[in-house]
């Protein structure tokens, strides 16, 4: 769009609801010493792996308002017990037998969205079925008539007037037919020539139509345009809204003309705190200029504001080094041993966070070591063995067990949070939840714990509801484990799905204890599990989100967490009277980044389907060799 033909035009000022812009794990180990010439890894020289509401902003003049990695080998094994080893004396060892299995867990990264499609592609089908055919065609019909199609190539006046006509003189024609531009990815000529009919049509182009035209200029990177509408904008309202302030930094940061969007961010926190993306545009465009000094205070400002800083800004900030050593002339730079702590303090963040690089902030991260003067650092994308020890370096990753002093602090918190918390008498009654007390404790430590609703809902035939739950429990019987199995009263009541007989074969062979109807098992079930030790484990398809949410803090959350994955037991798979019992498997070291000093292992993500209390298989990092560790692992299947 030429300025000058809209600097000729009379802006409409009325506002409008703007269209807002939508911006959009593996191990690294460093070590300082030569590896043995056993270790298993891939050394990046040689090989890569798969990478798979409204706000305005007034102008300064005038007042504010408003506001690859190696997989593992697959490994055959027969399991017959349910821990290798245990962690105090409350446990019954016996050995372990495997069998040959595709590792699946249900925290493992994407579970939880390839459940949900597969959900709604069950949903969607079920739905077809029960529409009716002779209504389909209309309803297609009728979809299709709402769609505007942009034409490919930049019309007349007339020729969008005769288009406009044909669709019926449709109400918001222009913003329409922008919207269609934007999200077709139309040229921008095609946009020019609508911009050119709207002002012909009404004399006027509003608000509203400018913000999306700038949206497409953004999308487009057409940053010289977008500095044509930028001084139009400034020139003719007397505030920006949100989106417009969001478009603008971040097109002004990808060019020379960067300072300006650091003065728009200035202006932006006058009367709303900017998002992570805003400072994240304007880091990038500060460290890639060389002003790491700009860059690493916009960081703190953005930490101390509470804000998550997305892995753009972090993979900037590792590259940070090299570009400063690109620019010259600058008066302050930051020294480099001072920007290399404060890159450690991004991963130590990370890990208190329990936050995955991605694949690409791996590389940077590696990059970012592999090139400090003076220090020797080399990274390779590896994988650790199921034992968890490291293939490239051979160190002991992190045990999934938590600490004596770990697990007693966890255990407080979900004592006071989770089973005296404000609301846990909305799930159970005062005298259940003391009725229940007192039966753990007139009882031996358990082994194991059963959701028995639900472990007995996992076979599809729901009239086999009691068979389905005394086949685990006889399974965990069989293995010598005390076993306690939680149900509701409704279980005792003879029917088709909860026969009488199975439920007194299920009583014979483990403690049990059933509740009220409209009582929630969880609570019960955290309680008897951490209440027997730490060598308790539970049987369950449920992840506890809810639960992990009542407590106080990240730290206890992340503790929650990492006991969660090395105490669940999932049944994978049906479950068959007479077989053998299979269980997802329990990984023995933890999937977090981790050093010991002179050493790194950071698990990196290469998926985008990873929900947050998901984890990666994946990672990188040591000095002399950095080592990033693969998620598609070919496990165990544990026997419980």
């Amino acid at each position: 769009m030429g300025s000058n033909l809209i600097s000729k035009v009379k802006i409409c000022l009325k506002p409008l609801n703007p269209f807002l812009y939508q911006g959009s794990l593996a191990f690294l180990t460093m070590k300082t010493s030569q590896l043995a010439t056993t270790a298993r890894c891939l050394c990046t020289r040689d090989t890569n792996p798969k990478s798979g509401g409204r706000q305005t902003v007034r102008q300064n003049s005038g007042p504010t308002d408003g506001q690859g990695g190696v997989r593992y080998r697959t490994i055959r094994h027969r399991q017959g017990g349910l821990w290798e080893d245990t962690v105090d004396g409350g446990g019954k060892s016996s050995s372990l037998r495997q069998r040959q299995s595709f590792p699946k867990s249900v925290f493992s990264a994407g579970t939880a969205k390839r459940t949900a499609e597969m959900l709604k592609r069950e949903a969607s089908l079920a739905s077809e079925d029960e529409v009716d055919p002779k209504q389909e065609p209309e309803r297609k019909t009728t979809r299709g008539a709402r769609k505007v199609q942009p034409p490919d190539r930049p019309l007349s006046v007339a020729e969008w007037r005769k288009l406009k006509e044909s669709l019926g003189n449709p109400e918001r024609f222009d913003i329409k037919m922008i919207h269609a531009l934007f999200t077709s990815g139309a040229e921008l000529d095609i946009a020019k020539s609508l911009l050119t009919f709207a002002t012909m049509e009404t004399g006027t182009l509003s608000y509203e139509l400018l913000l999306r035209y700038l949206s497409l200029c953004v999308s487009g990177s057409h940053d010289a345009e977008v500095f044509d509408v930028y001084d139009i904008m400034r020139g003719s309202f007397s505030s920006l809204e949100t989106g417009a302030s969001t478009l603008f930094i971040k097109s002004f940061s990808r060019t020379a003309r960067w300072k300006e969007a650091v003065n728009l961010l200035q202006e932006v926190k006058k009367v709303f705190t900017p998002s992570s993306r805003n400072y994240g545009d304007v880091i990038a465009a500060a460290v890639l200029h060389g002003d790491m000094t700009t860059a690493w205070a916009l960081y703190d400002e953005l930490m101390e504001k509470g804000l998550s800083p997305h892995q753009e800004t972090w993979d900037a900030l590792f590259k940070g080094v090299k570009k400063t050593k690109e620019v010259e002339g600058l008066e302050e730079a930051m020294s480099q041993p001072e920007h290399q702590e404060r890159l450690l303090g991004i991963l130590l963040h990370m890990r208190n966070n329990q936050i995955y690089p991605q694949y690409s902030l791996a590389s940077s991260i590696k990059t970012s070591f592999e090139s400090l003067p003076g220090q020797k650092w080399k990274g390779s994308w590896t994988s650790a063995t199921p034992k968890g020890l490291c293939r490239c370096c051979g160190s002991e990753l992190e045990s999934i067990q938590l600490t004596v002093e770990e697990y007693q602090q966890l255990k407080d918190r979900v004592m006071t949070d989770i089973i005296q918390g404000q609301d846990v008498f909305n799930k159970t009654t005062p005298e259940e939840l003391e009725h229940f007390k007192a039966f753990v404790q007139r009882k031996p430590a358990f082994d194991v714990v059963v959701d028995g609703l639900n472990v007995a809902n996992i076979n599809k035939d729901k009239s086999k509801l009691s068979a389905t739950l005394l086949a685990v429990v006889s399974d965990l019987e069989r293995q010598g484990l005390t076993v306690l199995v939680l149900g509701r009263k409704h279980m005792l009541r003879a029917t088709r799905s909860w026969e009488r007989h199975n439920m007194n074969l299920i009583q014979e062979k483990a403690h049990c204890f059933f509740t009220d109807d409209i009582s929630e098992d969880d609570p019960f079930l955290l309680y008897a599990t951490l209440h027997s030790g730490n060598h308790c484990r539970f049987v369950s398809r449920d992840l506890m989100r809810d639960h992990k949410a009542c407590l106080p803090d990240g730290a206890t959350r992340r503790l929650f967490f990492k006991w969660q994955r090395g105490h669940q037991l999932v049944v994978d798979g049906l479950v068959v009277a007479g077989r053998r019992v299979q269980f997802q498997s329990i990984l023995k070291y933890d999937t977090t980044i981790q050093t010991s000093g002179d050493s790194w292992h950071v698990p990196y993500d290469d998926t985008e389907d990873r929900s947050t209390y998901e984890f990666s298989f994946r990672f990188s990092l040591h000095q002399f060799t950095t080592v990033i560790w693969s998620r598609h692992v070919s496990g165990v299947k544990r026997r419980v």
